[in-house]
């Protein structure tokens, strides 16, 4: 898988760098220090995924992105978390918060690996739907996303819970390929087991999310740094 950086800053970049190099399954095309001087290169020549700052001068991450071919994968890097929710405004995967670690590196290099593995399905062609499809006891099914309450995985396969009225499909999916597929504006994935519909959580008590008086569901600590930036952004104090 290729990849190239780009950011501002030289520290920043020497460390994705060398996080890069020292990734067995990663080839560095190039580390640039300004969307401007990557564009030629990189429109002409695309890479698989593509580490970007936000804030840059001239020409900022959020802007550079929205001229890139389609199949190019981002990840941006910053510095400011209240650029998570635009940063999913473009064909972005995720986005790492500076300063960044070599596990969270690895774990965003491994989804993009993922996806150009296939396990992905193309979502920017059906990025205004409001449903999906899912295999189940050999038909497929259409799901709502707002019917949605929340995901389980169970080794094997998937759990879907779902209202109007409560019922449930299972379904034999990877919970990985599933969230890659999921509008990032409307499901986050709180647990190895637990992926909820963010419009279903009701209260939240020491990080444990219910989501009607029958479900509560527990956050952890992998995920709990997400969830916080959630929370965070959408509390009145």
């Amino acid at each position: 898988m290729t990849c190239a950086i780009i950011d501002d800053e030289p520290l920043a970049a020497n460390l994705l760098a060398s996080y890069a190099k020292k990734t067995s399954f990663l080839t560095l095309s190039g580390t640039y220090n300004s969307a401007i001087e990557a564009m030629k290169i990189i429109r002409k020549e695309p890479v698989d995924l593509l580490f970007l700052d936000i804030q840059m001068p001239e020409l900022s991450g959020l802007e550079f992105a929205t001229l890139l071919p389609k199949q190019t994968m981002i990840v941006f890097t910053t510095a400011f978390n209240q650029y998570a929710v635009d940063s999913y405004k473009v064909n972005t995967i995720d986005y790492l918060l500076k300063p960044i670690e070599y596990e969270d590196f690895l774990r965003v290099v491994n989804k993009a690996q993922d996806i150009l593995d296939g396990v992905k399905i193309e979502w920017h062609n059906t990025a205004n739907d409001n449903f999906f499809f899912v295999k189940s006891d050999y038909k497929l099914v259409r799901l709502m996303y707002d019917d949605i309450i929340y995901i389980e995985g169970q080794k094997d396969y998937i759990k879907i819970w779902l209202d109007n009225p409560q019922r449930t499909i299972c379904t034999l999916m990877n919970m990985r390929s599933l969230e890659n597929h999921l509008p990032k504006d409307k499901f986050l994935r709180i647990h190895r087991s637990y992926i909820v519909n963010l419009d279903r959580i009701k209260v939240v008590d020491h990080l444990r999310l219910m989501l009607d008086e029958d479900t509560l569901l527990p956050v952890s600590d992998s995920y709990k740094e997400m969830v916080v930036r959630y929370l965070d952004m959408h509390t009145v104090e």
